[in-house]
């Protein structure tokens, strides 16, 4: 998925990959539930920014209008700030995806 934001280009071919998580078993049951999501968090390797890449059903917040008070599933790119992108991983990846690529915004308790 390729998107230009704010004269950024986002590219999910050429960004580093960081983790991966879906909500089924969570506030989904199944893909297609209505509030079903997956996104894959990134970063970019020239400018170090951050984003989310995903898709979704209807009542998720990769949806998208087709109509008066219609919606329908559909996919997006979302840029993130890296301390956005921190507390995504935090809520939905593992200690060593956040360790590796968050270490200098961990500080030990």
């Amino acid at each position: 998925m390729r998107k230009i934001i704010n004269g950024k280009r986002y590219d999910t071919d050429k960004a580093i990959e960081i983790g991966y998580y879906n909500n089924i078993g969570d506030s989904a049951s199944s893909s297609s539930d209505f509030s079903w999501w997956e996104a894959t968090l990134y970063k970019t390797p020239r400018s170090q920014s951050y984003f989310i890449a995903g898709r979704g059903g209807p009542m998720s917040r990769f949806s998208q209008s087709c109509g008066q008070n219609q919606w329908s599933g559909g996919s997006d790119l979302i840029p993130m700030s890296k301390t956005e992108a921190m507390e995504w991983a935090e809520t939905h990846l593992g200690v060593d995806a956040i360790e590796k690529h968050f270490d200098d915004m961990i500080e030990d308790a």
